[in-house]
């Protein structure tokens, strides 16, 4: 029987554990869950019988190397910047490792060790990183086939809530960890558009945004991702005129956003004072100027330029930034208490579905011939467990999981889904499970 040990059973872990528990029987798997909440880890095992469900403290050293030591194949679902602790043990023990988070420049330094000890470290293996790559590379590895040559390559992705429960004004709900989407964005953008660098600050990310409508969704804004730059190597476009990935948001989303960015309100490097005490109106009027002959509402509409009848201080007011609510959070950034803010109204419903969007835009001269090719995905959830997020970043997760079980991934090394090994197996199970991309030439 071969043992599968799961790190981490958080909200984008339900529907990667649920089909490794529904593959088992037939594959001889026993998968093993392991969280730091053994309740979290219960719940996703559930009464299956080929799972079980433990506590489990990634820094506590002998529990770590133990379970590891046990497994077959490693999943690492845990926070980014804890992944090299497991990733050390796993080249260490010559297990395999299977994560959806980004490669980080520690985890790289791995790879001559791995292939040594002739393990498989596969990261970015979800839908942002992990679907993209690998629906991007089999159209441009189609293209190149062809004789086409890659002039543009635009990338866009979005979680958002699905069409049927978008009631609020931002058009969004949470649909994964809420800190990253507070902290979004932070740092400077980096791409190339027509041969040119362009570098963009976060203090002016949310001011530039492309409208795009894709498929039957609706218009959607996207914004600049930190850093395109790097993916001309990795896809093998390093004469390419024009590579940039964006975020995808409902129309209007960045430019109320940008006033909470340019408040100060998104800031994670220092600790408001006596932060259980202060109100949501206090929060906002800490950032803004004094002036005792304005109320709050009149100097933030005065600092922007916008009006209390506005749809930018219609979004805010939504929020509750303006009422003497306490969130009551002890020694909290702005950002924290930020995030404390929006988890209580951007949450999805008892009943909600959420959404997920991709596409894909090329550019490529084919037989002498401009032509432009857009490839789309939609993937809408089931409920708020079993959402699109959760659907995308951990059916990707899963199976490579099995193909590497199963010998069909032979592949050593620190990698990422962009070789035809990996993404066709990949993308042909994903679009037998309902995730497929719509192409259309435009």
């Amino acid at each position: 029987m071969k043992k599968i040990l799961v790190i981490g059973a958080g909200r984008s872990s339900v529907t990667l554990i649920k089909y490794l528990l529904d593959n088992a029987s037939e594959n001889n798997w026993h998968v093993r869950v392991a969280d730091f909440s053994e309740d979290l880890a219960k719940q996703a095992v559930g009464k299956a019988p080929n799972g079980s469900a433990i506590f489990f403290n990634v820094i506590d050293d002998n529990q770590r190397i133990s379970e590891i030591s046990c497994a077959d194949i490693v999943i690492s679902m845990l926070p980014a910047t804890m992944h090299i602790t497991v990733a050390k043990d796993c080249v260490r023990l010559k297990k395999n490792l299977v994560t959806a988070s980004y490669v980080s420049n520690e985890i790289a330094d791995l790879d001559k060790s791995a292939k040594q000890a002739g393990v498989l470290l596969l990261n970015e293996i979800g839908v942002d990183p992990g679907i993209d790559h690998m629906s991007a590379m089999a159209v441009i590895d189609d293209i190149k086939a062809r004789g086409g040559e890659l002039k543009s390559f635009r990338s866009f992705c979005g979680g958002l809530v699905h069409p049927e429960y978008d009631n609020n004004p931002w058009n969004y709900k949470f649909t994964w960890n809420p800190r990253n989407v507070v902290l979004a964005g932070q740092g400077t953008a980096q791409y190339i558009k027509e041969a040119r660098y362009k570098y963009l600050p976060y203090s002016k990310l949310f001011e530039r945004t492309d409208i795009m409508s894709i498929l039957d969704a609706g218009e959607f804004e996207g914004y600049a991702n930190r850093d395109s730059l790097g993916y001309r190597e990795a896809y093998g476009l390093e004469n390419i005129s024009t590579l940039y990935r964006g975020t995808l948001r409902r129309k209007g989303y960045a430019e109320a956003w940008n006033i909470f960015v340019q408040l100060g309100l998104t800031d994670d490097s220092f600790k408001l004072e006596h932060s259980e005490y202060i109100s949501n109106r206090d929060f906002v009027n800490m950032f803004l100027p004094y002036d005792k002959s304005l109320s709050l509402e009149e100097k933030i509409c005065k600092q922007f330029g916008f009006a209390l009848d506005s749809v930018i201080f219609q979004k805010i007011a939504w929020l509750g930034m303006f009422e003497e609510d306490v969130i009551g959070i002890k020694d909290a950034s702005p950002a924290e208490l930020l995030q404390a803010i929006l988890e209580n109204k951007w949450a999805l419903g008892s009943k909600d579905k959420d959404m997920l969007v991709m596409q894909h835009q090329f550019e490529f001269l084919l037989d002498g011939k401009e032509n432009r090719l857009n490839s789309s995905l939609l993937v809408f959830g089931e409920d708020p467990r079993y959402t699109a997020m959760a659907k995308t970043v951990g059916l990707p997760v899963a199976i490579a999981t099995k193909l590497i079980l199963t010998g069909q991934i032979q592949s050593k090394g620190v990698r990422i889904p962009i070789s035809k090994d990996i993404y066709i197996p990949v993308l042909k199970e994903l679009s037998e499970n309902g995730i497929n991309f719509i192409e259309e030439l435009v």
